[in-house]
């Protein structure tokens, strides 16, 4: 499932009303593995040489940095430039693509400047290029860092500016309202079978010449390509969601490559999750949220009169959904549009406040409201391009990432039992990666993550109740990455922890950051301040 964007335009293929945790999830391939055959070894020897060959390449050409296009929305002193990388490792001679990057220096002094920190959001299929606007609009979790550092984004290759790919024609792709995403008959998952197999079509028609590249392992190569050409010997990386899982293959691929780490709700590297299993684990992690959320509507229900209990505010929501699926709300919202906005909640404690004012407002008679905070806006058609852009990237690196079942059995049978326990999220995740059970292209073997020579202490920063990165993901990458130091904030549940303000986290994020200090042993932090209406 992947990162939850702006719900305005949220969409997701299929039944999926937008469905994801891009931040999550994604994959690795093609890394050398005890089990590889020669075979394999081999084909990994060549893309280590080859993404040798395009740093160094990298290297020589620098970047040639000009003020940003205007309909990027990047302001001065913000500047942009492009990055070139072979399309196929293997062959570094090859067709090349261009990657959009861009940065802000540091606000410090020449003394104070210690390199760039690039960044990545998630997805996969989320752009990096707004991280610089940390530094212009003064966030102020990171006026230490910026002293030290200047802020690099990138839009990985597929995304966005970066030869982007596309599976199916854009104003198709946010068409509302969509199938319900729980189905009542064999007929409703016969249709959403078809919809996925169709839609996996798309990718390979739109976008075959680059689907067989779109793994996490080109991608952290890309972004050891970058590392070269802003003239750093050293990689500072700081990663969310998604971003943990393409830092974790950097770290194994690169170890003697990185100078410090961050990484921050975490994906489990673990080559039994990625992908087919990590996205089950969120279902389950989804619903915990989603219920940490309605009993924080029941606790202000003067606020928002939905009910004290959690019971109640469930009966609300059942009451509302089963609303959308007889008539959709405004002829647009049916119950996988519901979804598509309504997860915001579960995944961010920002979104709290603004799902329950909407959820609250259309039982006050306000239908409105809930029309233009979940229906997409169909003469947004930029807008609507990068959504359908993130969809296929997500798609394309988690199906290409690793091996998925091809036996339909095995995903009703996974998805129908879950959904039993979990409702929320399950059968609209299922639907959303059920391209990958009939992927056009070869699907690869994850990278087997663990501590190289070189890697230093990285820290890893997770919430404890976070629903799209499960906590065990942190725990499991904390035990392959030897030396690393894990931050969980108790009694917390937002995903992407290092923006939100709890000091016992952001000056220890700060320290690591501007000396490389790691504490002594794992640290327990209290939460974040709750939202209050």
């Amino acid at each position: 499932m992947r990162h939850h964007r702006s719900t305005r335009r949220a969409a997701a293929f299929g039944s999926a009303g937008v469905l994801v945790t891009a931040t999550l999830i994604a994959g690795a391939v093609t890394a050398p593995t005890a089990s590889a055959s020669s075979v394999g070894r081999h084909g990994q020897d060549r893309e280590a040489r080859g993404a040798a060959i395009a740093a160094a390449r990298a290297e020589k050409a620098g970047i040639d940095w000009q003020d940003c296009p205007a309909d990027w929305g990047l302001e001065k002193p913000i500047q942009c430039g492009w990055v070139s990388v072979p399309l196929d490792y293997a062959k570094p001679g090859g067709k090349q693509i261009k990657l959009a990057v861009d940065r802000i220096g540091n606000t410090g002094t020449k003394a104070e400047r210690q390199g760039a920190l690039i960044y990545n959001p998630g997805g996969p299929g989320g752009s990096g290029l707004r991280f610089p606007r940390r530094v212009t609009t003064k966030a102020p979790v990171w006026v230490n860092t910026s002293k030290a550092y200047d802020f690099v984004g990138f839009d990985p290759r597929g995304v966005g500016h970066s030869a982007p790919i596309s599976c199916v024609d854009p104003q198709e792709f946010v068409k509302a309202p969509k199938a319900d995403p729980v189905p009542d008959s064999e007929a409703d998952k016969l249709a959403q079978r078809k919809l996925a197999r169709e839609y996996a079509e798309g990718c390979a028609e739109r976008s075959g010449e680059m689907l067989p590249h779109m793994t996490t392992p080109n991608t952290a190569r890309d972004l050891d390509v970058i590392r070269a050409a802003l003239g750093e010997k050293k990689l500072n990386y700081l990663g969310v969601s998604y971003g943990t899982y393409l830092g974790a293959v950097y770290g194994t691929l690169f170890p003697g490559h990185v100078r410090r780490m961050v990484v921050d709700s975490v994906v489990s590297p673990s080559r039994e999750k990625i992908w087919y299993e990590a996205n089950l684990d969120q279902d389950v992690a989804f619903e915990m949220r989603w219920k940490d959320w309605q009993d924080w509507v029941a606790a202000n229900d003067a606020a928002f009169h939905l009910g004290t209990t959690r019971a109640a505010v469930q009966a609300k929501w059942l009451e509302l959904r089963a609303t959308a699926k007889r008539n959709p709300i405004g002829g647009v919202v049916g119950p996988a549009e519901l979804i598509g906005f309504f997860q915001g909640a579960p995944y961010y404690d920002s979104s709290w406040i603004p799902v329950a004012t909407v959820f609250s407002k259309y039982f006050a008679g306000d239908t409105q409201a809930l029309v233009d905070a979940a229906a997409p806006d169909l003469s947004d058609t930029a807008g609507n391009a990068t959504s359908e852009n993130g969809n296929a990237v997500y798609t394309a690196v988690e199906c290409t990432d690793a091996k998925w079942p091809t036996s339909w059995k095995k995903w009703d049978r996974d998805n129908t039992r879950l959904h039993k326990d979990y409702p929320f999220l399950t059968w609209a995740n299922a639907w959303m990666n059920l391209p990958c059970a009939t992927w056009p292209v070869k699907q690869q073997t994850p990278v087997d993550v663990r501590t190289g020579k070189g890697l230093p202490g990285v820290l890893i920063v997770q919430s404890e109740r976070d629903a799209a990165t499960p906590y065990g993901g942190a725990v499991e990458l904390h035990k392959r990455f030897k030396g690393s130091r894990l931050i969980t904030e108790k009694n917390a549940g937002s995903h992407g922890v290092t923006s939100l303000v709890n000091p016992c986290i952001n000056e220890r994020v700060d320290s690591y950051l501007l000396s490389g200090k790691l504490d002594a042993s794992d640290v327990t932090c209290g939460p974040h301040a709750t939202p209050k209406p």
